[in-house]
């Protein structure tokens, strides 16, 4: 008995297989990949600091984030993500004269809630700057740009200490609040806690602490855990948090819960022994943190939005250097479904992945500088690379590494490598291709060499060559999905 029912199963798997997998003359071939290629050109905003982008059902993107002068709270919005960098900005509210909310306006967010607006924001007062508390703005009407504003007041803690951050979501039904505050009984700056909440603008029970600043490189220049944000997928709860001081050393660590734990229990909770995002000097960019999530425009791929630098070395405090700017970015997932954040990838047009069009879980990448497709990669940026114009003539592209700027896919005795531009003719024309339609699947895409036309791009024995394809096999081994 257990004999045929090992079989039955086996059987029913080999069937399934077919369905899901049929191809050309029997190849296997990958369904067009559920979260397709997006691309934006960064930065998106210049001197916004800890930007907040919230995609609502009207079909807009609501765009808010510190500004410099940290003196008021301005939105954006447009029906596209690349349409908030030159979305007209509008102030929904200034910083009060005197008193409570009169200085450091920090860290807006936006969201809606049960009907109406809500910002959240903090600040300090004007007989004490540092005196940072969190507040919360309510908004009347169905566009926040013209709604009518009420404050709301001040959100009350445990204690009356340095506070900001504030971040809502919903789990399971259960709407809650996490921040950064500052412990009276702890020797750091700020760490992260969490609580269920009664309405839009009042904690209920008693807070629970969930990270502090404990890592090596949590506390570079300054203890700090800040700058929550949550996302969710496959029954788990992330949340990315800012660490160390607001220079090149500030990074991003990560906290994870199962969506069906007491979130409210800091046991709940495992962190990450190391940044998930992090500088890089390899692509100019520096200190990236206070990051939130959004939604592509088809809804899609996961979308990281953070501030950085294009520099690294600060005169003076950086809270007075101006020039944090707001980025996008896709975010990836691994295949044990935890978020892959990448690096912080160069200024310029967004890079992409190429899978494989018969072998699914497999990306092309570069490996000691050889092409090839594999599964798993780490680190990911390997696998990304920038489509942009054609070295070597118009209406042509050129395959640029994102973890190696200024290194490019391209040719050499038909083997496919990622090597440095010389600048020679030579190396454009090999590093330059014809973009088609996927010769198996016109949902792919396929590059044919510029120099060698009729040669494609292809995988063989996991390694990439430029070759005729001639054969079903061949096609399909030419043709990948941008993600």
């Amino acid at each position: 008995m257990r004999r045929n029912a090992l079989r039955l199963i086996t059987a029913v798997l080999v069937a399934l297989a077919a369905t899901c997998f049929a191809g050309p003359a029997g190849t296997a071939q990958a369904a067009v990949p559920a979260s397709p290629a997006v691309t934006y050109t960064n930065p998106i905003a210049e001197k916004r600091a800890d930007p907040h982008i919230f995609k609502h059902t009207d079909g807009y993107y609501y765009f808010t984030a510190t500004v410099p002068e940290y003196d008021r709270i301005v939105l954006r919005r447009a029906t596209t993500i690349q349409g908030l960098s030159t979305a007209p900005e509008t102030t929904i509210w200034t910083k009060h004269a005197s008193g409570v909310m009169g200085a450091h306006i920090w860290a807006p967010e936006i969201h809606f809630i049960d009907g109406k607006w809500y910002v959240y924001f903090a600040a300090g007062a004007t007989n004490d700057v540092w005196a940072i508390r969190m507040y919360v703005l309510e908004g009347t009407g169905s566009n926040p740009l013209t709604a009518t504003w009420a404050e709301k007041g001040q959100i009350r803690t445990t204690w009356e200490s340095f506070s900001l951050d504030a971040t809502t979501f919903v789990v399971n039904g259960v709407r809650y609040l996490s921040w950064a505050q500052r412990n009276p009984a702890e020797e750091n700056n700020t760490s992260l806690f969490i609580a269920k909440m009664a309405n839009p603008w009042t904690i209920t029970g008693t807070p629970a602490e969930i990270s502090q600043p404990t890592l090596s490189w949590e506390t570079v220049g300054f203890k700090v855990n800040e700058g929550p944000a949550v996302i969710q997928r496959g029954g788990k709860v992330f949340m990315s948090y800012s660490a160390s001081a607001t220079d090149a050393n500030y990074c991003l660590g990560l906290l994870t819960a199962s969506a069906t734990a007491d979130l409210t229990s800091a046991a709940s909770w495992s962190k990450s022994s190391q940044p998930v995002f992090r500088s890089s000097a390899a692509t100019s960019q520096y200190g990236p943190g206070h990051n939130s999530f959004t939604v592509s425009e088809d809804g899609k791929s996961d979308v990281l939005v953070y501030h950085d630098r294009s520099y690294k070395d600060i005169t003076g405090d950086p809270l007075n250097d101006p020039n944090r700017r707001t980025r996008v970015q896709k975010l990836y997932w691994k295949a044990d479904g935890t978020p892959d954040f990448g690096i912080p990838v160069a200024d310029g047009v967004t890079p992409q992945r190429f899978s494989s069009y018969n072998l699914p879980d497999r990306f092309i990448r570069h490996w000691e500088y050889r092409a090839r497709v594999e599964a798993n990669v780490s680190p990911l940026a390997d696998s990304q690379f920038r489509v942009v114009p054609g070295l070597a003539g118009s209406g042509t592209v050129s395959l640029e590494s994102a973890n190696f700027p200024g290194y490019y896919l391209r040719h050499k005795n038909f083997e496919a490598w990622v090597e440095k531009n010389d600048g020679t003719a030579r190396f454009a024309a090999d590093a330059t291709f014809g973009r088609r339609a996927g010769l198996s699947d016109a949902a792919g895409v396929s590059y044919e060499s510029y120099n060698y036309p009729g040669r494609y791009l292809r995988h063989y024995e996991h390694l990439l060559y430029v070759q005729v394809p001639s054969t079903a096999t061949d096609r399909a081994d030419a043709t990948f999905y941008a993600q």
